[in-house]
């Protein structure tokens, strides 16, 4: 048994995440208007347990109506990390990745969606910590848009 408390965290290397995020990014994408959110990330730990719980939640910045939300966990698999998402419009998706000096690169293992969804065929994520700052970037596949940069955060633990 090691002496750091850190070492025997159910949670492992997924316990930097553990927090509420507040912030902000830019979305834009070939087939719509640019646009600014103000996001909250909250990844929840449950004593004992080795995954969090993720709930996203964004709002038009000067409009301050709900954009978009998604639910899942963030879990140890293994060498890999998974993220297991849920959104009301019609798609569940696990991705899959390391966490490496920081950056977690995420990409599709499984998507699927509702009959009556749009068409997204894939998406990749990247998580970049460092200290409490919370960056991400989001690529989507959509119709016949093919993999494209599509969102940009930027967000702070709240303490």
């Amino acid at each position: 048994m090691s002496d750091n408390p850190a070492d025997n965290d159910p949670l492992g290397e997924l316990a930097v995440f553990a927090g509420r995020w507040v912030g902000g990014g830019e979305g834009h994408y070939p087939t719509i208007e640019d646009f600014s959110y103000d996001e909250t990330i909250e990844f929840a730990s449950i004593p004992g347990k080795p995954f969090l719980m993720y709930v996203s939640r964004t709002r038009h910045r000067t409009e301050a109506r709900p954009l978009h939300t998604e639910n899942g966990y963030l879990r140890n698999s293994g060498n890999d990390i998974e993220l297991l998402v849920s959104q009301p419009t019609g798609f569940v998706e696990i991705q899959r990745g390391r966490l490496s000096h920081g950056v977690l690169d995420l990409v599709t293992v499984v998507l699927e969606r509702s009959p009556d969804a749009k068409p997204v065929h894939e998406l990749t994520r990247r998580y970049v910590l460092d200290g409490d700052t919370l960056t991400y970037d989001l690529w989507m596949a959509h119709a016949d848009t093919p993999l494209t940069h599509h969102l940009h955060a930027r967000l702070q633990r709240e303490i």
